[in-house]
């Protein structure tokens, strides 16, 4: 072999290590399009969730998109093609189902982009990057001893569940129930479905006080169904005999507490948890890790009272 074939050979060798190692290690420095799919941005909680998440990419170097899947899976997989078709670099998503969205997270899998959950969860682990997720075991339970305190621990209730697509619905009315059951003398005399909505609340609220018009309390899935709640209970006049009580810690709920129609709400650290998400999006694009022990982790949520209301410094956040 001459000397000049080994010079031609040595520098093809060393002029393709570098692209080798682009295609089998992560690049130092990230950057790109980061895709943020929440659910209803008319609801305060998931505009924060995408404002947060927007703010943190644009933090961190990158370009964001917001996205609406409004709890429909169809629109929430148009939205993972959308995301596919403009080369996202990573997709932060709120599921809109529990199992029906873990076809669109294979998909964006398959495209080669990392998913990140937040605030709801999917039926399958393995898939996504990390799932971070309020614990709201732990929040049901913080609302529902404060409940018995406002309420009491005798009378009749009713509760306004969240959308049953969603596990946070079951896990805080279980955490309800595991609570309240204790008390013998507290009875639950009906329950309504509000999707996690306003209107509905209100709709439900009205329907619940006719079948039911002796009741001393509401429990309720999130705030914007209590708040739908205490406007029916107002239009009943029955705000100052039924006390209601709420979970997310929304500016509107927060309000309602200071006014005395809302006896408490449960803050879910959404401000957090959609930032950490960017933020483990951004690791995992430089290190192929996102820092974190586990794929699920769960973030304590915070009792918000008359006590403490005037703490809040910014949506969904409450200084100490």
């Amino acid at each position: 072999m001459s000397r000049i074939t080994r010079r031609l050979m040595l520098s093809t060798v060393v002029a393709a290590f570098p692209l080798l190692a682009g295609s089998l290690t992560p690049a130092s420095a990230a950057g790109g399009l980061i895709s943020i799919i929440v659910n209803d941005p008319s609801n305060p909680y998931w505009l924060t969730e995408g404002n947060v998440a927007a703010a943190e990419a644009k933090k961190l170097g990158y370009d964001s998109t917001v996205g609406a899947s409004k709890g429909d899976t169809n629109t929430e997989s148009n939205l993972i093609d959308t995301a596919i078709t403009n080369k996202a670099v990573a997709i932060i998503l709120d599921p809109a189902n529990a199992s029906g969205s873990i076809g669109a997270v294979k998909k964006a899998i398959a495209a080669n982009i990392p998913v990140l959950l937040v605030n709801a969860e999917i039926n399958q682990e393995g898939l996504a990057k990390a799932q971070l997720v309020s614990n709201n075991a732990q929040g049901a339970a913080l609302g529902a001893q404060q409940w018995v305190k406002d309420v009491g621990q005798k009378g009749k209730y009713v509760e306004l569940l969240g959308a049953p697509s969603d596990n946070n619905a079951a896990t805080r009315s279980n955490g309800y129930e595991t609570v309240l059951s204790q008390y013998e003398t507290l009875e639950k005399t009906g329950s309504q479905v509000g999707n996690w909505d306003r209107t509905q609340g209100h709709d439900k609220m009205q329907s619940l006080l006719q079948a039911h018009p002796d009741i001393t309390g509401v429990i309720s899935g999130n705030d914007e169904m209590a708040l739908g709640a205490i406007a029916a209970l107002k239009e009943a006049g029955k705000i100052s005999n039924i006390k209601v009580g709420g979970f997310d810690g929304s500016p509107d709920a927060v309000a309602a507490i200071k006014a005395g129609e809302l006896q408490y709400t449960v803050l879910q650290p959404v401000a957090t948890f959609a930032a950490k998400a960017v933020q483990e999006a951004d690791s995992f694009l430089k290190t192929c890790k996102t820092g974190a022990a586990t794929e699920k982790q769960l973030f304590d949520c915070v009792l918000v009272t008359k006590a403490n209301a005037a703490n809040m410094t910014a949506p969904f956040t409450l200084s100490k």
